[in-house]
């Protein structure tokens, strides 16, 4: 028995909402959701819809489009776009930081025991897909190491662009002199040899 490999296919959409009710196509690759597009794209996952206060009630309203593992029920494997995630609740007025916790390192524990009071949370969708570059928010976020350096107050979405940005370099990166098993002769520095 031959067993197929199908790959997820994204949505191509200016935001989630339209990724899920009506996207332009549906892409595996960038090259694909290009053409689909008809401009540049950047894959990126965001919250929709309403937030549900148990992951049961996230399960029951999004029934079909998530994996349940309640009644085994799973989305068809190109259509795997979507997953709940469990957020923390902003009261109006607060931040969503918790305080750092330092390790104790005490009676044979690392961690402090955890407070008693859990921050509130709410289960919301998640959607997986190709964002169309000239929708809604910019493609090109800062580059973290500049943004921390001049101190920029960042919202949610920035610092999460940030965050799923790949690394770049600041400076093409120099060749190296020697490779890392070569030494230099000390009577003549000038002369790589193999180190041993």
């Amino acid at each position: 028995m031959i067993s197929h490999m199908t790959a997820i296919l994204y949505p191509v959409a200016a935001n989630a909402e339209l990724a899920l009710s009506s996207p332009l196509g549906r892409a595996a690759r960038e090259r694909e959701a290009r053409a689909a597009a008809r401009e540049d794209v950047v894959f990126t996952t965001d919250p929709v819809g309403p937030a549900f206060a148990t992951r049961e009630a996230a399960l029951d309203a999004y029934r079909g489009r998530v994996d349940d593992d309640r009644t085994g029920a799973s989305p068809a494997p190109e259509d795997r776009f979507c997953r709940l995630a469990e957020q923390i609740v902003v009261e109006p007025g607060k931040t969503a930081r918790l305080a750092p916790v330092a390790p104790s390192f005490e009676d044979g524990r690392r961690w402090p025991q955890p407070p008693a009071e859990r921050p509130r949370t709410a289960w919301r969708l998640m959607v997986s897909y190709w964002r169309i570059a000239t929708a809604e928010r910019p493609i090109e976020a800062p580059q973290a190491r500049k943004a921390r350096r001049t101190r920029q107050n960042l919202d949610s979405e920035t610092l999460r662009a940030i965050a799923r940005q790949p690394l770049r370099p600041v400076e093409p990166q120099q060749p190296l002199d020697i490779g890392l098993f070569e030494t230099r002769l000390p009577e003549n520095p000038s002369i790589v040899v193999p180190d041993e």
